[in-house]
């Protein structure tokens, strides 16, 4: 775990059971500056996060008294909306589409890596404000229209697939931020990373393509060992 401090701030719930996972998870998001609670049961961190204001909830799949399903079911059951990162050592397939159909924003298997946890909290607490975002996002003559789902570079219209677009408006809505393979992979298409594919490089060098193309600074980074992140090098 390597101490920082994180762009966003925000009170965080962490309901998990294990305490050694739970010290893990509370010290990595206390070294980004978050304010952390943590409920050692389902019931104990259902009774928290129906009493009190969460930014982002850490969900224990597998807890002593409530699945994690159940809890992020009644959470949104009374329309509480606080964005859900779930965390299980169930990785199958099946299971993450569960808990996602369940309320769950984000799954994440364990085991994990502590900066991928605190990212992927960071990615929702950003998630969670879009409503009050532009429609239009905006990077050094890059448009973005989130309405019409196109992006232009001055006056020329990028032309992108839709893959492409998804790919390109979740690199600028998560601006400066490093974005794993993981990750990137999960919120464009849909569902688990296969470290095998080359999905992410294919259209990450198709999408620089058509960005140079268009006389556009490079502005999509590669993070070496990392992922990649949006932004002037």
């Amino acid at each position: 775990m390597n101490a920082t401090t994180s762009a966003y701030s925000g009170r965080i719930l962490v309901i998990e059971d294990d305490d050694s996972t739970a010290e893990e998870i509370v010290a990595e998001l206390t070294s980004h500056a978050f304010q952390v609670d943590r409920a050692g049961t389902g019931n104990e961190g259902l009774a928290l996060a129906l009493n009190s204001d969460y930014d982002v909830i850490t969900l224990d799949r597998m807890l002593p008294d409530i699945d994690g399903l159940n809890v992020v079911g009644a959470l949104r059951a009374r329309n509480i909306q606080t964005p859900v990162l779930m965390i299980s050592a169930l990785s199958d397939v099946d299971e993450r589409v569960r808990g996602l159909r369940a309320g769950g924003d984000d799954y994440l298997t364990k085991p994990f890596a502590s900066d991928e946890m605190a990212a992927r909290v960071e990615v929702l607490l950003r998630r969670h404000a879009q409503a009050s975002e532009p429609t239009q996002l905006r990077a050094r003559g890059l448009l973005l229209d989130r309405v019409a789902h196109n992006a232009f570079y001055g006056d020329l219209d990028l032309d992108l697939k839709p893959t492409e677009y998804q790919l390109l408006e979740f690199l600028m809505r998560n601006s400066g931020q490093t974005l794993t393979r993981t990750m990137i992979f999960e919120a464009v298409w849909g569902y688990h990373f296969d470290p095998g594919t080359n999905l992410i490089e294919v259209h990450i060098a198709g999408l620089r393509k058509k960005l140079e193309q268009a006389g556009c600074p490079p502005l999509i980074q590669t993070v070496r060992g990392s992922g990649y992140q949006f932004g002037p090098a």
